[in-house]
């Protein structure tokens, strides 16, 4: 890579993503709002800076070479955290500004109460947006500068390149159909949960996307969870506060022998923003020690 790869401009990247999700300029070009040859020579221009060939033409197309798929995936990212900073410093710049913490639906829902009753008693904390997500959403939300933390849960959430704070740590509980023969019973194994005849366990996106295998329903919401429970298709095991959304047909169940799941609060590191470690100050306090 030569010397002039740190003069790589945004609009030079943006107008590469453009062409490799579309492998084809002109409809690039379309999608941008310009004609096709400035988009050429932004190409051209963006090859020399970094000093490697990203696209092979011919007149079947355009494909990508190594270098070209190695750019698709670093550009999306350098792009999302240049937007992220700009609406970081954006809101930084408000001064009737909040601070955003997103959260998923129903979890944690005491300690998120409880978090939210001492910052309002806090004068350096700016009032707090609660952005509600689903399952696997904040990593996203943090990355992009449309939340400033996130409550979240080790191990199931992504945390790469955020700094936290653990909050809380708790166990697991079953959640299953109210009417199911094992809702009496006083606990379960996860052996126990993970083979129950015609109740399979609910199964959810993996960080990248994809399902794992089992004859478990797919979820990607609450309220398709919640409903399917209750028909009597699927079951799940989840941290015991977030109980707090089941309907009144489902039934908790301890599953002791599960991994304990810690609440943190999340931020991208680093930060220097005072009124987020104000947050953080704020939440350290509400901290619980382990089990």
């Amino acid at each position: 890579m030569n010397d002039e790869a740190a003069d790589v401009e945004v609009r030079e990247l943006r107008y590469f993503l453009a062409v490799a999700e579309e492998l084809h300029f002109g409809r690039a070009a379309e999608r941008l709002g310009i004609t096709q040859p400035p988009l050429s020579r932004a190409i051209r221009q963006l090859e020399r800076r970094i000093g490697a060939r990203l696209l092979d033409r011919d007149r079947q197309g355009v494909t990508l070479t190594a270098a070209g798929e190695v750019l698709r995936t670093e550009a999306g990212t350098a792009l999302d955290a240049v937007a992220a900073a700009a609406r970081r410093t954006r809101r930084a710049g408000d001064p009737e500004r909040h601070l955003v913490l997103a959260t998923k639906a129903g979890a944690s829902h005491e300690l998120l109460r409880g978090l939210l009753d001492a910052a309002a008693r806090e004068p350096a904390v700016p009032p707090v947006e609660v952005l509600l997500c689903e399952v696997g959403e904040q990593a996203g939300l943090l990355r992009t500068g449309r939340a400033d933390a996130a409550l979240m849960h080790r191990p199931v959430d992504d945390l790469k390149g955020f700094a936290t704070e653990d909050l809380h740590t708790e166990g697991q509980v079953a959640i299953l159909p109210a009417a199911h023969p094992l809702a009496t019973r006083p606990r379960l194994t996860l052996a126990e949960v993970s083979d129950v005849p015609g109740l399979p366990m609910a199964r959810w996106p993996r960080l990248d996307g994809t399902y794992p295998d089992g004859p478990g329903p797919e979820v990607r919401t609450q309220s398709q969870l919640a409903q399917l429970v209750s028909l009597g298709k699927t079951l799940l095991v989840i941290p015991a506060s977030s109980r707090a959304w089941q309907w009144p047909d489902h039934t908790a169940i301890p599953v002791p022998d599960a991994p304990p799941v810690t609440t943190v609060l999340a931020w991208p590191a680093p930060s220097h923003s005072r009124p987020l470690a104000a947050l953080i100050r704020t939440a350290r306090s509400l901290r619980t020690p382990a089990p």
